[in-house]
């Protein structure tokens, strides 16, 4: 795929199933996460793969515990069972701000991680979903990620193949928000 093509066509998708990408193809997208701006070399992130049936499951398990513990409710409780089903493979891109660095920088370059890591990922044929919201936020999930004081959940990045007829491009209008000099 040519880059031009690549940076802008990519779509999040949110019908994903088998295959997932093989050990090779993770390993790429992880190492294009690696050379993101990362302000000094700080490696400000870390990566949580799940792939793996038991990891899968104890994944669901998780969001489920998430929404009973908050007391969320049913129809988190069918989100919760959507979002752990949603795709074959997850990596969990979390920020690890060192100290005497501003966080938000740390913060960005964790984000541009988990953005390479969906390049990366339909660079290599695999669709991708970048999901936040209530589930970064999961004091269960941050937990069972080893999360430290001032870690942060940017992304659960779900990636899989689309289904047959995925999204097309957006062709965003940008006049409305571009300004030029």
């Amino acid at each position: 795929m040519e880059i031009l093509d690549l940076l802008t066509t990519r779509r999040s998708s949110k019908n994903l199933t088998t295959p997932a990408p093989d050990e090779l193809q993770i390993e790429t997208m992880l190492q294009a996460a690696t050379q993101v701006p990362d302000h000094g070399d700080l490696k400000p992130w870390r990566f949580v793969v799940i792939q793996s049936e038991s990891g899968n499951q104890r994944f669901r398990q998780i969001l489920r515990d998430t929404v009973t513990t908050l007391n969320m409710g049913e129809e988190a409780m069918k989100k919760a069972e959507h979002t752990g089903n949603l795709a074959p493979l997850t990596i969990a891109v979390i920020a690890t701000p060192k100290t005497g660095k501003p966080e938000w920088e740390q913060h960005l370059s964790a984000g541009c991680a988990a953005y390479a890591i969906q390049l990366a990922a339909k660079a290599q044929g695999f669709d991708s979903a970048w999901l936040s919201g209530l589930w970064v936020n999961s004091p269960i999930l941050k937990q069972e990620f080893e999360c430290q004081e001032k870690d942060k959940i940017i992304a659960l990045l779900m990636i899989g193949t689309a289904s047959p007829n995925p999204d097309a491009p957006k062709n965003t209008d940008i006049t409305p928000f571009t300004t030029y000099w």
